[in-house]
């Protein structure tokens, strides 16, 4: 371990610029649920890679994984919950996790970085007013802080704080390329009730059929902010927060949208039919728009404040339609630890897989635990641009070695991304191409879902995002090769089906 910390300061000394490195140190956890959770989820998505249909991922009927505690099952059922390897909630909830809060993480995750914290480097580097008010940049949602050292100081962290598992550099990301549809077919124009897309996945149908618009669910939204007054958007702005670079929430912003990409990714969520057409999945959704992507660009910092100050507020699914390309098979594990927590929080993180083409892929949309999204055509076609590829995790504190090297694919799901109708600022709309379409179609399909089901009340949050997975993937409409592939992961998501097959399965 010391060997690889002394690796990654060196790393980023050498590739850094300045006196000084603004970094996140992430402690090692005490908290073994986490190691459980992790290997099981770990080996049952590892098995799920294997399966020729996308059926096969639907999870078992609901009495049937909300069973007793494991001591007071039938060892019947318990040989029947691990062979359906296919099913990760099945795996999940032969666990007999307990619930846990985001104020029970904050306060487990303090308790392990007390060393870091109490540090003489830490404290000198703390500004005085932080210091008085005992604000630094900790980050619990990933067992980490936010903190800006001198290149010495930064070289000696290691051998004076015990139990730090990783120091990474906080990097500069930024929204995929995305591109305006100069044309759009014409059969996409005789779309006249709704975007093309709110009809492919379902949506429409799903209204009509269980009338579902996500009413009761609150979606995250972390982008480049929001136009609340836009007229699609009018009254759904339920929560607001802008961060800085350090993470820090940006005290009295208003909300407002830095670029215009916020505002679309808002509008296929929620948006209504002030242009004549519906462009939201979930038009009676709630947002809580987070600013971590300031005219486009942010940090690592921003984005998990983002995802922290999102799962505080309890949303019920988070949507980040951003990422830094990645050309590399193997991937650095510094959002896995935040995807668990969210997903313990029974919070699925969707996230867009990137547009720089085949094998390649966007962080943090290629960490193993995301759920991330490629796009399609409106003739069902993959987008050229569209990322994927297999990747591979050989070095991880937080899976356990014997499930080392993890292998898997990404993305998990396809959804319509080119030529997709939407908000921007000043009560505009406009046609646009990019995953970053693709994904908050997938956030408004899981507002459905919850909306038309009693997934929020009758499933634990330990085991609902895997639930909500489970569901959507085994639910696609299968394209490309069996099983999952690199260019529409499983397939591409059919919301009516899913909630089909929900109510089928009694949830």
């Amino acid at each position: 371990m010391q060997a690889q910390l002394d690796q990654q300061v060196e790393k980023i000394i050498d590739e850094g610029t300045g006196a000084k490195r603004s970094v996140i140190v992430r402690m090692a956890s005490t908290d073994e649920e986490i190691s459980i959770l992790s290997g099981t989820a770990s080996e049952a998505i590892q098995k799920r890679k294997l399966v020729q249909s996308a059926r096969d991922v639907l999870p078992l009927p609901f009495n049937n994984i909300s069973l007793p505690p494991s001591g007071e099952r039938s060892a019947y059922m318990q040989r029947k919950l691990r062979s359906v390897d296919q099913s990760v909630v099945a795996q999940v909830a032969a666990l007999n996790q307990s619930d846990v809060t985001s104020d029970g993480l904050k306060a487990s995750s303090l308790d392990n970085m007390k060393p870091l914290m109490k540090s003489n480097i830490v404290q000198t580097s703390i500004s005085d007013s932080r210091r008085q008010k005992n604000d630094a940049n900790v980050l619990w949602i990933s067992n980490s802080l936010v903190v800006e050292l001198s290149k010495d100081n930064l070289a000696k962290l290691p051998d004076e704080v015990p139990g730090i598992e990783g120091i990474y550099p906080n990097r500069t990301l930024s929204l995929p390329p995305v591109s305006e549809a100069e044309q759009t077919p014409e059969a996409v124009e005789e779309n006249k009730t709704s975007a093309w897309g709110v009809e492919m996945v379902g949506a429409l149908s799903a209204w009509g059929a269980y009338g579902a618009r996500g009413s009761g669910v609150k979606i995250g939204l972390l982008d480049t902010g929001v136009d609340p007054e836009h007229p699609d958007l009018v009254g759904k702005v339920s929560d607001w927060a802008e961060f800085d670079r350090n993470g820090q929430e940006v005290a009295n912003s208003v909300p407002h949208d830095s670029d215009k990409h916020g505002t679309h990714c808002a509008g296929t969520i929620a948006g209504g039919n002030a242009s004549g057409r519906w462009i939201g999945v979930a038009p009676e959704a709630e947002l809580a728009v987070g600013l971590v992507l300031k005219r486009g660009r942010g940090t690592d910092a921003q984005i998990l404040a983002g995802i922290q100050w999102a799962a505080n507020l309890g949303v019920d699914v988070i949507s980040m339609s951003l990422g830094g390309v990645w050309f590399d098979p193997e991937v650095r594990d510094d959002y896995m630890n935040t995807f668990i927590s969210c997903s313990r929080l029974g919070i699925p993180v969707v996230v867009a897989i990137g547009n720089s083409g085949n094998q390649t892929t966007g962080t943090p949309g290629n960490d193993f635990f995301s759920f991330s999204v490629g796009a399609t055509d409106f003739k069902d076609r993959n987008a050229g641009f569209s990322g994927g590829r297999t990747h591979v995790v050989t070095k991880s504190q937080i899976i356990p070695k014997k499930y080392l090297p993890l292998i898997y694919s990404k993305p998990d799901v396809s959804a319509p991304g080119v030529g997709v109708l939407s908000s921007i600022p000043n009560e505009d709309w406009k046609s646009f191409n990019g995953t970053s379409m693709a994904t908050p179609h997938v956030a408004g399909a899981i507002a459905l879902l919850l909306s038309a089901t009693s997934i929020s009340t009758n499933i634990k949050k330990s085991d609902r995002a895997y639930l909500i997975q489970d569901l959507l993937i085994g639910s696609v409409d299968e394209l490309g090769e069996s099983g999952q592939d690199h260019r529409y992961g499983f397939g591409r998501i059919n919301v009516l089906r899913a909630i089909g097959f929900a109510k089928d399965r009694g949830y």
